[in-house]
């Protein structure tokens, strides 16, 4: 799985230049909760926590030291890379191949954005592409963030181009624990990554439950072009979930049931857990699929409704006007001129009257009939 050996001179220097500027204080790297894209500065940030084989914890282990670190069979090693510009800097290609020497396709996959998930068995190591999601309330869409990693045997190697937010809360819990969180092996920290990436889901089904919620009232009380395009964009925000969740829920099957030597067997259990918690919120997100076409579908019928009243109200209104029309084409209206040529003399002013009381008499008894029958 590695790559025809190199000449030790040419090998260490790029290691080394890459090592001069990577890593950067923990203490300045921004809030990942506060929001925003990337790290702020452009730059990429590497981060190593180091258990050593006595148990000593090291939260910010020099990134120039990194190998010492990963050739302690005893000791643990958690890498973080976060980079945003992975196109201009390399510097996240050349540690996952210089340094940890994998091989050239899994590094192509773990730079290369918008992967689908899936886990890779490369021998020694293993490579998972997953996903978190945010929910952006300002537009009410769903936004991803993929994470690439890499599960060795004693090191943990996870690469992003955004801060993620349950990255940092496990941080801050290993800081707050730091005699145990570590010491049950790396594929035990993963489990707790992928745990708390997968919680992050539920409230962002409940903000598309409530945005249901939401375009269903307005449909039954006064739909608009509006709800149309609410109700759509729930729509691709649950698609595009599901899209994630699915194969998201075949890695972690693969991971609680297949045997991979990074993979503690006592440990796959807890993989297991995570696995049942995804199926729960893959079902969740079937719920949601059927709630946004009974909305589509009751949006559908109540504009379908409203067409229909609106067609039989002019049609009750032409119907009512058709006596008058009769009894005016009929008489010509013109009863005192000479188009009603009698010999006789006729009470002209009260056949003027006697009609337009016919007219009215029709219209209002054709009003009361329709009211009779509910139709206005």
């Amino acid at each position: 799985m590695t790559d025809a050996p190199r000449d030790a001179t040419a090998d260490s220097r790029p290691r080394e230049d890459a090592m001069s500027v990577l890593y950067v204080d923990p203490a300045s790297r921004p809030d990942p909760t506060r929001g925003g894209n990337g790290n702020g500065n452009g730059r990429c940030h590497v981060r190593v926590v180091y258990r050593s084989t006595a148990g000593a914890i090291h939260l910010s282990w020099p990134a120039e030291r990194l190998r010492e670190a990963v050739d302690d069979p005893g000791g643990l090693v958690w890498v973080d890379i976060e980079d945003p510009e992975t196109q201009t800097t390399g510097v996240p290609e050349a540690i996952l191949r210089d340094v940890f020497q994998f091989h050239p396709l899994a590094v192509e996959d773990a730079l290369k954005e918008t992967h689908v998930p899936k886990v890779d068995d490369w021998g020694d190591h293993l490579y998972l592409a997953f996903h978190s999601i945010e929910y952006e309330t300002s537009t009410g869409h769903i936004k991803l963030h993929e994470l690439d990693v890499f599960l060795g045997k004693n090191y943990l190697v996870t690469y992003h181009t955004e801060p993620l937010a349950f990255l940092e809360q496990d941080r801050r819990n290993l800081e707050r624990d730091l005699t145990n969180r570590m010491r049950h092996g790396v594929d035990y920290l993963l489990y707790h990554f992928l745990d708390l990436a997968v919680a992050d889901y539920l409230p962002v089904i409940e903000h598309l439950d409530s945005a249901i919620d939401d375009a269903q009232e307005e449909v039954f009380q006064s739909p608009t072009p509006a709800t149309l395009q609410e109700i759509f964009r729930v729509k691709r925000s649950v698609l595009k979930l599901h899209r994630v969740i699915a194969p998201e829920r075949e890695v972690l099957n693969r991971l609680a049931r297949d045997s991979y030597d990074p993979i503690n067997e006592d440990h796959r259990v807890y993989f297991r857990d995570v696995y049942d918690h995804l199926v729960r919120v893959h079902d969740l997100t079937e719920s949601l699929r059927d709630l946004v076409s009974g909305a589509l579908d009751t949006y559908l019928s109540a504009i379908s409704n409203r067409t229909n009243d609106t067609m039989r109200t002019l049609t009750l209104v032409t119907v009512m006007f058709l006596p008058m029309s009769f009894l005016a084409g009929f008489f010509g209206m013109n009863f005192f001129g000479e188009t009603l040529a009698f010999k006789a003399e006729l009470p002209r002013r009260l056949i003027f009257f006697a009609t337009c009381l016919v007219m009215a008499a029709s219209f209002l008894g054709q009003w009361y009939w329709a009211r009779k029958k509910g139709w206005i």
